[in-house]
């Protein structure tokens, strides 16, 4: 049974693309067993739902020169989050950023070169009208990277619930 619109086909297909993104899609059929237009049909589907959301490949910003990591909660003003916001998307170190709950307003990811950069990128965004202050902390490693096909798995009955 399909959960979420995704089905075990789905899942092993979202697998495949991310362990093998150079292999075409004909090459990927095989392996699944299906033909190559129920592959695409698959992909177009999840794509038009929002599901796939891109096929570039992943980049690892250390490799790029950007080995530190932070973390930031930036509180401001809630009639400039808007504003606000459109600033943060004009930062290239700025990875991501999300409006939080609790302590904080706005939550970001930053990359730099070194612990000073991340200073300089917190910095500008601090010079920002609205923002008021802000918090950060700096990632020593990480334990779990980013990543979604475990949850693809779970959704789409490759794996167990929580497992």
């Amino acid at each position: 049974m399909a959960r979420q619109g995704l089905d075990r086909l789905d899942g092993r297909m979202l697998r495949l693309l991310r362990e093998r993104p150079r292999d075409g899609l004909l090459e990927i059929a095989r392996q699944l067993g299906v033909a190559r237009g129920t592959l695409q049909a698959r992909l177009d589907r999840l794509a038009g739902a929002g599901v796939v959301t891109g096929y570039g490949p992943d980049v690892d910003v250390a490799a790029l020169g950007h080995g530190v990591q932070a973390f930031t909660t930036f509180e401001v003003d809630q009639p400039a989050r808007a504003a606000i916001a459109a600033r943060l998307r004009a930062v290239p170190q700025i990875l991501e950023a999300h409006v939080v709950t609790g302590p904080g307003d706005i939550w970001c990811r930053i990359a730099g070169t070194s612990n000073q950069r991340v200073q300089e990128v917190i910095d500008h965004v601090l010079a920002v009208p609205g923002v008021r202050r802000s918090t950060t902390v700096i990632a020593l490693s990480a334990v779990v990277p980013p990543r979604v096909q475990p949850l693809v798995d779970e959704v789409s009955g490759l794996s167990e619930p929580g497992g």
